[in-house]
């Protein structure tokens, strides 16, 4: 379990799955985790303005990966 981020997934009715990161303190949508096709990999698109620190950047380093575990085990 993640100590600050909240990983929600979004509706979608493609192949790939999508996620909302949420901050568990405020609520507040802080970006979007979402296949990129060009690098064949999921990506992380944060909203602006957004402020990270480490612990949050590898909050989200590794839900990637495992999502790329996920996916290629898939």
């Amino acid at each position: 379990m993640d100590k600050y981020l909240i990983f929600k997934q979004i509706p979608y009715e493609g192949k790939t799955k999508r996620f909302e990161v949420i901050s568990k303190l405020h609520g507040n949508i802080l970006g979007r985790i979402s296949w990129y096709g060009a690098w064949r990999q999921y990506i992380f698109s944060p909203s602006y303005p957004t402020v990270w620190n480490n612990n949050c950047l590898k909050d989200i380093i590794n839900f990637l990966e495992q999502l790329r575990k996920n996916y290629k085990n898939g």
